[in-house]
């Protein structure tokens, strides 16, 4: 592609390829193109002038340039998703929308005589009057009495033309809001949603047929190749690939999947070619189902946004208050219009969820899902931070040390049983087990009865006629009555020193103990001290291992409160008690066990390792491995809301200036509401801003 540079400074570049250098759609598609680039940090783009805005790693310099020459149009020749065309959808009916309220109110100031234009005001202004009537039936004095009021004085003082401008700059505001929400929105669902026109559909005679997406059918077999991108929920029928899911889950590195294995729309088989039976359709898909919760999350709005609307309301009444002792005061109509005209309310109300979904859009953009605004808001708003050991400030892929037999039993024959146990229950020491088990060839058939998970202790089975347990000491031990013999009490001691342990007892009799290394996660410690620095002050952590593995962690971390050998509904009473205390509590936790504790809390993070019930419970899921993502939240967050706080300072001071000039008759009331609807818009769109600068660090 040739270009010029237009502007060159570090880091921020702007290039010029020339006016018919590429289309509408391709412009859409280069922007995506270049967001991908690991050191872009944001783009821009225009079919008008073929313009490119890149924001980028500044010693990535030639890297970019280099880059965007080599460019190919095959190399952007693909279909936006649906989300980029309803941005694009959005845009032109913006545009199209307010030049034709420009154009309307054109046509009828220098084209129709007055009596039309009487007419047509007289006309539009009864949508403002039942507007403002319903709402004093519904005894609200709200924005739309107030603008009822304003327009109806004018006509009542017979000057239509102030009455028509006042209703056409409320219109083009309307819809300025609506697109600014809207967009905001749209942004935010960007890149989750999944929409492909066709797909490949396997026949009943075994043919291959391309069929729009919309027409496939619960059971239908869709054939998806490498390279491809699987387009609905279902089960592997035949073949197996290697299928990257960092889109649901974080994680970068793709899976085998064989028959039978699950799949999820937006998932993408990097090798390998499957038959897929469809088992959810477009709208019940997992990633969809994200996206909906996304956008109907009013139920989480944060407490600051059901101030701002309280808030908004509240001071109605009291520009009505100002208007009539204006009146009594001057009996200047002109000042009285210029104070009903001016209101506090709307853009109190809009910029608050356009600042929140952008920032939850921005979260996502850092493989960070919030699943509301109030979650956000008690994220930043927490003094206390609790963090579960194993799988959260341990790495989710522990390993097996040791395997100790005992009673008879030999050490494959413990390992082997263990794995089959633990095969059923999605946390990490279960994985870790089962991997051991794999990698030393104990493969196994399943010779026991259903499995049941005792919730927070472990696993119960039968082995034939045997009742077999696998888990903590407290669940073994205590709960199972299982006795350990002095002499296998100091082998466990000893081992004690060194790991965590996981027991097992076959017919009520200890048969063997496996032994996890749980090496702390890298960059842990870092999170912790950052967390400190950002005001969170209390920082604890729960386990259910023994004291010496617990306390060894937590001095590798600089935690100085923590507690061992706890029961996860001890997590949760504990997490109650601080609250009790009048802490604002953050959970962090990956495991089914940690499931009521994560419910507690004021706002739960799980991790993207964790299983199905603890990303369900959780309020926020790092879809990252690292815990830095929790720094780049608590930054973002508070950063969220002093933005919000600096929106209610502009709003409320310019909205009292303009109040304060139409007073002492400096701007006449057409003046105030343009102004007035210009910092709202202006307001709105700026809020729509990232919270964290470009050159912000990608966790």
């Amino acid at each position: 592609m040739n270009f010029v540079i237009k502007y060159d400074q570090p880091g921020r570049i702007r290039l010029r390829a020339g006016y018919d250098a590429f289309s509408e759609t391709d412009a859409l598609n280069l922007r995506r193109v270049l967001e991908d680039l690991p050191y872009v940090f944001n783009a821009r783009t225009s079919h008008k002038n073929g313009g490119m805005l890149i924001y980028y790693r500044s010693e990535y310099r030639e890297d970019l340039l280099d880059f965007v020459r080599d460019l190919k149009r095959s190399d952007i020749d693909y279909l936006p998703n649906e989300t980029e065309l309803e941005s694009l959808r959005l845009n032109k009916k913006f545009k199209r929308d307010v030049m034709k309220v420009i154009g309307k109110a054109l046509f009828m100031r220098f084209l129709m005589p007055m009596p039309i234009r009487k007419f047509s005001a007289i006309w539009r202004f009864s949508d403002y009057l039942d507007a403002g009537i319903m709402s004093l039936l519904k005894f609200n004095l709200n924005v739309s009495v107030l603008d009822a009021t304003s327009i109806g004085v004018s006509m009542l003082r017979g000057d239509y033309g102030t009455a028509s401008s006042i209703m056409n700059l409320l219109e083009i505001s309307d819809i300025m809001e609506d697109y600014t929400k809207k967009k905001a929105v749209n942004d935010f669902s960007r890149g989750l949603s999944v929409n492909l026109e066709r797909v490949w559909i396997e026949s009943e005679d075994g043919e291959e047929i391309s069929i729009p997406l919309e027409d496939v059918k619960l059971g239908d077999r869709v054939i998806v190749r490498t390279g491809s991108l699987i387009p609905l929920d279902g089960k592997i029928a035949e073949g197996e690939a290697y299928i990257n899911e960092s889109s649901i889950t974080g994680e970068m590195l793709s899976d085998l999947k064989q028959k039978n294995s699950s799949v999820f729309a937006g998932t993408t088989v990097e090798d390998g070619n499957i038959v897929m039976e469809v088992t959810s359709l477009s709208d019940e898909s997992k990633i969809n189902k994200i996206v909906n919760m996304i956008e109907h999350s009013e139920s989480l709005k944060a407490n600051i946004q059901n101030r701002a609307e309280e808030m908004a309301d509240r001071l109605v009444p009291f520009s009505f208050i100002g208007a009539g002792l204006t009146w009594l005061l001057t009996r200047n109509t002109m000042k009285v219009l210029s104070i009903l005209l001016v209101d506090y309310s709307c853009a109190l109300k809009l910029t608050v969820p356009i600042s929140i979904i952008s920032a939850m859009r921005e979260a996502s953009k850092y493989k960070v899902l919030v699943k509301g605004g109030k979650h956000l808001e008690a994220f930043a708003n927490a003094d206390t931070i609790v963090f579960d050991k194993t799988g959260t400030l341990t790495v989710a892929t522990p390993k097996v040390r040791k395997v100790i037999p005992f009673g008879g039993m030999t050490r494959d024959e413990t390992l082997r049983t263990a794995a089959c146990l633990e095969e059923h229950f999605p946390h990490s020491v279960a994985k870790a087990i089962v991997k051991q088990a794999e990698e030393e060839n104990l493969y196994h058939r399943e010779f026991h009865a259903d499995v049941e998970y005792v919730v927070a202790h472990g696993i119960a089975s039968k082995i034939g006629d045997k009742r077999a347990v696998i888990g903590s000491r407290h669940f073994i031990v205590d709960d199972e009555k299982t006795p350990i013999s002095e002499e296998d009490e100091k082998i466990i001691n000893e081992l004690g020193e060194k790991y965590s342990l996981i027991y097992m007892a076959i017919g009520g009799k200890l048969s063997g103990i496996i032994c996890i290394e749980d090496p702390v996660r890298t960059g842990a410690e870092n999170t912790i001290e950052e967390l400190r620095n950002l005001g969170i002050e209390n920082i604890v952590m729960l386990t259910g291992d023994s004291e010496k593995p617990a306390k060894e962690t937590a001095e590798k971390l600089g935690i100085t409160e923590y507690r061992s050998q706890v029961l996860p509904e001890e997590k949760a009473k504990y997490i109650q008690e601080l609250k009790r205390q009048g802490r604002t509590v953050i959970m962090v936790g990956d495991g089914v066990n940690d499931s009521p504790a994560l419910a507690a809390s004021d706002v739960s993070v799980s991790m993207n390792e964790g299983s199905d019930i603890a990303r369900e419970v959780a309020d926020v899921i790092l879809l990252t491995p690292d815990l830095n993502a929790l720094i780049m939240l608590r930054e973002l967050s508070q950063e969220l809301f002093a933005k919000i706080n600096r929106n209610y300072r502009d709003i409320i001071g310019f909205n009292s200036g303009l109040i304060g000039l139409g007073l002492l008759g400096l701007l006449p009331p057409a003046t105030s509401a343009f102004l007035h609807n210009a910092s709202t818009v202006a307001i709105s769109l700026r809020s729509t801003f990232p919270c964290l600068p470009n050159s912000y660090k990608t966790v």
